[in-house]
Parts: structure tokens; C-alpha cells; sequence
């Protein structure tokens, strides 16, 4: 409460009058009530049919408070019990279109009433069917930048709202814009994003004419912004490369036992999460099964792990190529020079050859953990060709080895295999005699 002093002059000299005429003064007090505050709880944001509760509050001696739509009345007001109204509460049981708008609350002192709260815009959602809200160019951004956020629809709604979950900000709001895909959209950009929070959204389609009824809400996007803790590894079972209609479980582990994983392909929107498996104290890890594989499957995978108390994500895992095989018909041939059986310490070469036009060729060890070797083709010998030296060989060498071909459209589909192909390798070479090497050369021993 504020005093304010004033003079009043009934009549500061009376006519005629001389300088003994009184003056009259007198002190007015002005009581100055600080505005109110004005929230819903849960949310502003509802879901059509789900209870809501806006409250206001005003200063310790308020004797009456009321709430105002804009624009239009809210009939709703009038039938809250006086009781609920006298302390600040106007609950709605089952929201509909018809409650939402945006609200201001005011309340009276002892002797006057205040100014109006800040406005608060209560909507309702649900209503027409949901948009597809996307990141790009994906939801895994670097720390620093902004993002780009599109919501689009095939609905032509006028304009479209973006929401935080969980954050307590005012969603954004745009009109739309037409796209070659989409009959209507609207690109939002957030940020600068950290990973010292979590950046979740949906985002919602409306009309002008109702600006506070909103769409079904958007599946939910969240952002991945890796941060400086301790990567996971990813490994694949039962390997790289499948075949169509197989099986295919992606391990995320972490000695560092996070309590959640996620995993992610590369230019994809969508982001896979598991909570992490206690294998043993300290050791976690998430299985991520694909199945049945198709072509789309196909891309390099990364995964990244975290606490459940924290909303920070680790740095992300090395990547791992998942390859799809079988997807067109031209099949190479794999063979082995000087030929299958070599010595320790000398030097063998796979050539994989095709007739038909191949941009690369990959060369896979059956059960080894390491990448596959992409080689460039070269034409020769009317013949599309890419050598894989190995020298010098040693016992890890050993093994069954196939060979595949790729377009330069899409390196993660590949040709049928090449049959598969046995390199033997025998003990030191400068312990064998030149006979040896010899017998060693001949074929079915």
C-alpha cells in the first residue's frame, strides 16, 4: 500500500479575500495494489476432456477475485462455486473448445480493485488430426548452434504452434507456409542448444478462427546434443551385413553404467531409446533388435548413453555401418593370388572381379570384428576389379572371406557375396623349405 499527499484548495484566496484566508489541506491515501499472477495447473496446454484449474493470486488482503476472457465471455466463470472463487480457483473438470481464449485475472483490495494479471492463453488440443514435426537436417546437433524445427501437415491449417515439454515457456507460434510436400507448414528454429537440458517438442496445426484450439499433438522429437562423457561402444550381432528378412541386434554398451541408451542413424529424424540392461556393477548395455531387415535399414548407426538424474548424453559411440546384401542380382568372384594357402610373414592378395558395372567392392571376414575394407573399382581386363593386399600375413589373417559390390547411389546395399573363399596360413615362412611352400600350393591339402 502506497500514500500519496495532495493539497486541496476549495478556494486558495477567496475573492476579495486578503492573505490571512485559510487554506484548506488535506492528505489522500491511495492504496497501489501490485497486479496479480495468474497460472493453470497442470498446464496451459490441455488435452481436450482432461481437468485444468487456473488460479490467481493476489496480495494477503484480497477480499474478491475475478476472471476475464478477452474478447469473448466465459459463461463457465459464473457457474464456479463462490467459495473456490473467494480463494483464487476457477477449475474446469473436462475442457473443451469452448473454454479455451486467453485469460486475465484481477482481484480487490480493501477499497479498490488492482490492474490485470499478465494474460495467460489456455488451449486446448486434440481436435484434428496430429502434424509430423521433424529436425534438419537431424536430431542430433552440435552444441551452440540453433536447430531447425519443421512442422508439417497435410491438412491446411493456418498456422502451427511449437511446444517445449516440460519447459515452462510460451510455445511458439507461425503462420504457415506452403511446400512442395506439405499443403501446409511452418519452420521454427531453436537454440543455442547445450547439453546441460533436455530440448523435447511436439508441435500442433490450428485455424485463425479459433487460434486456441490445436491439433492432436505431433509424435515427440527430442534433440540429441552429445556431451564430453564417456563414449559407449556399439557392436552388432550377428554382423554388418545381413540379408533381407534376417534378424539384427545393435548392442550399446558402457562400463561407465548409464542408466539409458539411444541409438540413431545417420540423416534419420527419429531417435531409438532403451534403458540400459546392469550386466554388472559398473557394466550396462541396451539391444536394440531391427527385424525383419529391409533395404531401409541400411546406414551408419551411432549410440549414446546416460543417467537417469542428468539430462546430458554422452559423446556419441564410433560409428558401425549396417550393410544390406542381396539387393540387385550381378554377383563377383573372389580369388586369391598367389592362392589359398600362404606362410606367415608373406604376402597374399584377394582380387574381387564383376563382369557388371560396380563402384566399390567390400571385403568381409566371416566373424571378425573389424569394419569391412571398401576398395574403389578399376576397369580392366573387361573387367570391373579391386585388390586387397595383405602383407605381411600372420595367423589372424586366417579365415573365410567374401566379397561384395555397391553402387555409388546408396554404399550401404549390396550385391549378392561372392562365394566364399578359405585363406589358410602356415607357420613362419623362413622355417618352411622351398618344397614346402610348394606342397603347400597344391589344392585339397
Amino acid at each position: 500500500m502506497a500514500m500519496q499527499r495532495g493539497l486541496i484548495h476549495p478556494q486558495s484566496r477567496a475573492v476579495g479575500g486578503d492573505a490571512m484566508t485559510p487554506i484548506l489541506m488535506v492528505l489522500i491515501y491511495v492504496e497501489t495494489l501490485p497486479k496479480p499472477t495468474l497460472w493453470a495447473e497442470p498446464g496451459s496446454v490441455i488435452t481436450q476432456g482432461s481437468p485444468v484449474t487456473l488460479r490467481c493470486q493476489g496480495n494477503l488482503e484480497t477480499q474478491e477475485y475475478r476472471l476475464h476472457r478477452e474478447k469473448t465471455s466465459a459463461s463457465w466463470i459464473r457457474q464456479i462455486p463462490q467459495d473456490l472463487v473467494n480463494k483464487g480457483q476457477f477449475p474446469i473438470q473436462s475442457i473443451a473448445g469452448e473454454h479455451a481464449g486467453r485469460y486475465r485475472c484481477r482481484y480487490r483490495g480493501r477499497t479498490h480493485w488492482s490492474e490485470f494479471s499478465d494474460p495467460l492463453e489456455l488451449v486446448v488440443t486434440g481436435y484434428y488430426i496430429k502434424p509430423n514435426l521433424s529436425a534438419l537436417p537431424s536430431p542430433v546437433v552440435t552444441p551452440g548452434v540453433n536447430v531447425t524445427l519443421q512442422c508439417g501437415s497435410q491438412v491446411a491449417f493456418d498456422g502451427f504452434a511449437l511446444h517445449n515439454e516440460g519447459e515452462d515457456e510460451h510455445p511458439q507460434r507461425l503462420n504457415s507456409q506452403p511446400h512442395a510436400r506439405w499443403p501446409s507448414r511452418a519452420v521454427f528454429s531453436v537454440g543455442p542448444v547445450s547439453p546441460s537440458r533436455r530440448w523435447t517438442y511436439r508441435c500442433y496445426g490450428c485455424y485463425s478462427q479459433s487460434p486456441y484450439v490445436w491439433s492432436l499433438p505431433s509424435d515427440l522429437l527430442e534433440l540429441l546434443v552429445p556431451g564430453v562423457s564417456e563414449k559407449p561402444s556399439l557392436s552388432v550381432q550377428p554382423g554388418p551385413v545381413v540379408e533381407p528378412g534376417e534378424t539384427l541386434t545393435l548392442q550399446c554398451g558402457s562400463d561407465v553404467g548409464y542408466d539409458r541408451f539411444t541409438l540413431y542413424k545417420e540423416g534419420e529424424p527419429d531417435l531409438l531409446q532403451r534403458p540400459g540392461r546392469q550386466l554388472q556393477a559398473g557394466l550396462s548395455q541396451a539391444n536394440f533388435t531391427l527385424s525383419p531387415v529391409s533395404h531401409s535399414h541400411g546406414g551408419l548407426y551411432r549410440c549414446s548413453g546416460a543417467h537417469n538424474l542428468s539430462s546430458e548424453w554422452s559423446a556419441p559411440s564410433d560409428p558401425l555401418d549396417i550393410l544390406i546384401a542381396g539387393q540387385f542380382p550381378d554377383r563377383p568372384s573372389l580369388s586369391m593370388h598367389p592362392g589359398p594357402r600362404v606362410a606367415s610373414g608373406e604376402k597374399v592378395t584377394l582380387l574381387c572381379q564383376s563382369q557388371g558395372w560396380m563402384y566399390t567392392f567390400l571385403l568381409i571376414k566371416e566373424g571378425a570384428a573389424d569394419a569391412p575394407v571398401r576398395l574403389r573399382s578399376k576397369y580392366q581386363s573387361d573387367k570391373y576389379q579391386a585388390e586387397f593386399p595383405m602383407s605381411p600375413v600372420t595367423s589372424a589373417h586366417a579365415g573365410t572371406y567374401r566379397c561384395y559390390g555397391s553402387y555409388s547411389s546408396n554404399p550401404y546395399v549390396l550385391s549378392h557375396p561372392s562365394e566364399p573363399l578359405e585363406l589358410a596360413v602356415s607357420g613362419a615362412a623362413e622355417t618352411l623349405s622351398p618344397s614346402q611352400n610348394k606342397s603347400d600350393s597344391k589344392p585339397g591339402e
